[in-house]
């Protein structure tokens, strides 16, 4: 009877975390729909780079305080530590609407962007309430708060638009007042209903929590972190203007494809967290690192037109070319058949498809050796890189990194039991920074390039990396402890 009540207690604050996770995750990406609508109607007048600058700092906040915020979870317990979050984190919302300069906003915004560190807390405040075999659906469960950011993404712009058509210029005011009450109503409920628990007789110092932030398994962990969450956080924004430029998408089409990329991701984690729970995290990530890198070789081809050589004519004889047309070339009698060009009318084709045609280099009365070139050959093959099958390989993509980020965290109770919120907050932090740094790593790759798919190239090496680097230190563990491999390989 006390372990049923005891799984009860654990799954109501399971509850509370992810509903409470959920509406920070909101939050935390409200600036991307709020920025773009208040700079499109005209509210405020920005440059580009500070739209920019708006559009990072929520995300740079959240990250780098993840880890601040996991010591305070490990020293005080998660209730008090979530609940304050909760309730300061509305205050900037609530004085958002009374903005009126760029630094006024990008102050709130730094502010706000703190709901961020809720995945540090809540990594660290779910997993002390579960024993071993259920922290992966756990984390699982509670990381598909990641959901939020896709209902943000579907309902604000449609919202802002409602509040807009009777007062054009202050409507937007509503949005930004209503995500404050719903982090005030969760705040309140965490005081009421949440139980507090911490890890017992953790009398650590500060610089001895930190000193597990030594093992190089903690900035393994966040390299595979950077991987299956920043750059998860970075396409969410990254997409839309892919899609809008390189398949001339609309606006609210883009947007529609940007969730089918987003939403399965978040939701898919649960599910991730159970075949840790099931199969081991380790093999999960060798699933996760190596259909990343399959999928994102697959990405990285562009849509393109490659025009290169292709056969030509020769002569077969010397002699005095009698006769030159589009269709044929003439030596004496002989007579030498010139292909036409062909345009490729196949649109968004799965396959590349090619044309070949000749063009005439001799004239009339001129005079040409034997096995001399009469017409060059041109060749042009064209890849559409078909919208659809792009589709599908980045919803494909984002399901695998959703199942991998719950995979890194189950690793994080199992070798830090006593630091999950640190650890948690450091690993989260790297990944959080991903995703900040990511949009700016993809535009310079643009620019540099010229091709949209050139971010795919970075992921393919990224994803490389990571997997080299798990199965190196595999490799290490079965040489070193081959006796009682079966034990400790499935934990790596």
């Amino acid at each position: 009877m006390t372990n049923t009540n005891s799984l009860s207690q654990s799954h109501k604050i399971l509850f509370l975390n992810t509903l409470a996770f959920t509406v920070c995750f909101a939050c935390w990406t409200l600036n991307g729909v709020l920025v773009t609508f208040l700079v499109d109607n005209g509210i405020f007048n920005w440059s580009v780079v500070q739209v920019g600058w708006l559009l990072g700092i929520p995300i740079l906040t959240g990250s780098v305080m993840r880890l601040p915020m996991g010591i305070l979870t490990d020293k005080f317990g998660g209730k008090y530590v979530f609940s304050l979050l909760l309730l300061l984190c509305s205050i900037p919302l609530f004085l958002l609407p009374f903005v009126s300069s760029f630094l006024m906003f990008a102050i709130l915004s730094f502010l706000f962007g703190m709901v961020g560190t809720s995945f540090a807390i809540g990594v660290g405040y779910t997993s002390i309430w579960y024993p071993k075999e259920w922290q992966g659906r756990a984390l699982g469960i509670f990381g598909m708060g990641n959901a939020g950011a896709a209902i943000t993404t579907f309902l604000a712009p449609s919202l802002l638009n409602h509040f807009s058509i009777e007062d054009s210029q202050n409507g937007w005011k509503i949005l930004p007042v209503i995500y404050a009450v719903a982090l005030v109503v969760i705040g309140v409920a965490f005081l009421l209903f949440a139980e507090n628990k911490k890890i017992e007789n953790n009398t650590k110092s500060v610089s001895q929590m930190l000193g597990s932030l030594k093992s190089a398994r903690v900035w393994r962990f966040g390299a595979y972190y950077f991987l299956v969450f920043g750059c998860f956080v970075a396409y969410s924004q990254w997409l839309l203007p892919n899609f809008m430029n390189v398949y001339q998408t609309s606006l609210v089409m883009g947007g529609l494809f940007a969730t089918m990329f987003s939403l399965p991701s978040g939701v898919i984690r649960a599910f991730g967290g159970y075949l840790s729970d099931k199969y081991g995290a380790r093999k999960v990530m060798y699933w996760v690192l190596s259909s990343s890198v399959i999928l994102s070789a697959l990405l990285m081809v562009p849509k393109m037109e490659i025009t290169t050589t292709g056969p030509g004519v020769l002569a077969t004889k010397k002699g005095t070319i009698t006769s030159v047309s589009d269709q044929n070339i003439k030596i004496g009698e002989t007579d030498f058949p010139v292909a036409k060009k062909k345009e490729i009318t196949a649109e968004s084709a799965i396959f590349p498809t090619s044309t070949s045609w000749q063009q005439v280099v001799v004239e009339q009365n001129q005079t040409v050796k034997k096995k001399e070139l009469l017409a060059k050959g041109i060749t042009v093959i064209k890849f559409d890189a078909n919208m659809w099958v792009f589709l599908v390989l980045v919803i494909l993509i984002g399901i695998s990194w959703g199942i991998g980020k719950a995979a890194v965290y189950k690793h994080i109770p199992e070798y830090f039991p006593t630091e999950v919120g640190v650890v948690g907050g450091m690993v989260g932090m790297i990944g959080g920074l991903g995703g900040f740094f990511g949009p700016i790593i993809f535009g310079y790759l643009l620019t540099a390039t010229g091709i949209w798919s050139s971010s795919w190239i970075f992921i393919l090496l990224l994803s490389v990396i990571c997997l080299i680097w798990m199965h190196y230190t595999i490799t290490k563990i079965m040489n070193e402890k081959q006796p009682v491999l079966s034990k400790v390989i499935d934990r790596q």
